[in-house]
């Protein structure tokens, strides 16, 4: 993805996107309506959004004009604010009932509608609530199917501007995220960049980047950056970007890499009627 390059006598237009996951557990409210004050974001994706913490986020209603997600409980929430009109929003359920996703196109001005996904896939290895047998845990067939969906999303309309976001619950270099981004054609600020790892803020040692961004072609970047979460066991990520000229074309994925995307959103369907209790 290309450094934006300043020019000279001419206002640029900037898209700032801030991604956090708060943690349902922690209850410092203030702290991180705060920092989201202090970072200013045009975007603001949080997951874990549950009934506390939609109390505790009010003060951002009245910066923030625009609205969609959905508040759950045991960490499935999920909201976007926007100070930017939503031309279209709706929450989708890609994979399992329970864990919902964001899908909205973002009229953004002197750059045009921009297809947004928030999203936020089952962790590997959570412990299944839903099930007798309370050892079981779920391997990352969901995850990897969820990733997948929306992969497709952006590969059936290539023509427009895309950013998709959220915790991946998979780190940059997988094979999943991998795919997810051959198949996408999306690209990731950090790559030939800085690590950026999110998880887990309190060991440095034990840290990961498994909190994303991907934009489509045409974006270029001014800055990427971690930021504090109080009381969060993530860091957030926050991107802001620009546009600039687009590549000519974009490659096909392969044969080999459709069909292995289409046999992780079987299995990942399996896994999540079962479940589910579908």
């Amino acid at each position: 993805m290309p450094t934006a390059e300043a020019q000279p006598g001419e206002n640029q237009t900037t898209l700032k996107v801030l991604t956090a996951n708060v943690d349902y557990k922690n209850d410092q409210y203030a702290e991180v309506v705060a920092m989201v004050q202090r970072e200013d974001p045009d975007l603001l994706l949080l997951i874990e959004v549950n009934s506390a913490w939609a109390d505790g986020l009010a003060p951002l209603n009245e910066e923030y004009a625009h609205r969609v997600g959905e508040v759950r409980d045991e960490g499935l929430g999920i909201v976007l604010w926007s100070r930017i009109p939503l031309l279209e929003q709706e929450v989708e359920y890609l994979v399992s009932e329970r864990r919902p996703s964001i899908f909205a196109t973002i009229d953004v001005p002197d750059i045009g509608p921009v297809r947004f996904v928030g999203a936020h896939p089952v962790p590997p290895g959570l412990q299944e609530r839903t099930v007798s047998n309370e050892d079981e845990r779920r391997d990352s067939r969901e995850r990897d199917a969820e990733l997948m969906l929306i992969a497709r999303h952006v590969e059936k309309d290539p023509d427009n501007r895309w950013i998709v976001t959220g915790d991946f619950n998979d780190v940059a270099w997988s094979d999943t995220t991998k795919l997810f981004a051959d198949l996408s054609d999306l690209k990731d600020p950090r790559r030939g960049r800085r690590l950026l790892s999110t998880y887990h803020a309190e060991y440095p040692w034990w840290r990961y980047p498994i909190d994303h961004l991907f934009v489509s072609d045409g974006f270029h970047l001014i800055d990427i950056d971690i930021v504090k979460v109080q009381g969060s066991d993530h860091f957030g990520l926050s991107t802001t970007l620009t546009v600039g000229r687009k590549d000519q074309g974009r490659p096909e994925a392969s044969a080999e890499e459709e069909q292995e995307a289409e046999e992780m959103v079987e299995e990942g369907a399996e896994d999540a009627a079962e479940h589910d209790g579908g």
